[in-house]
């Protein structure tokens, strides 16, 4: 269930990117969030966050 303040966090989002019924909430992301690769020290920075990828996929 959606709380307040994942509303007001995906509003944030929403101006940027679409959001679906099927991205994920905080406390999903909070469970993968650990087994993502750390950003390598060489190369470009990431543009989009592993959530979005996630996201798009689901």
């Amino acid at each position: 269930m959606w709380t307040p303040e994942q509303r007001a966090r995906m509003a944030g989002i929403a101006r940027k990117t679409k959001r679906y019924p099927s991205d994920m909430t905080d406390e999903e992301w909070e469970r993968i969030a650990p087994l993502m690769p750390e950003p390598g020290r060489m190369g470009r920075p990431r543009e989009i966050e592993f959530r979005e990828v996630i996201n798009a996929v689901r």
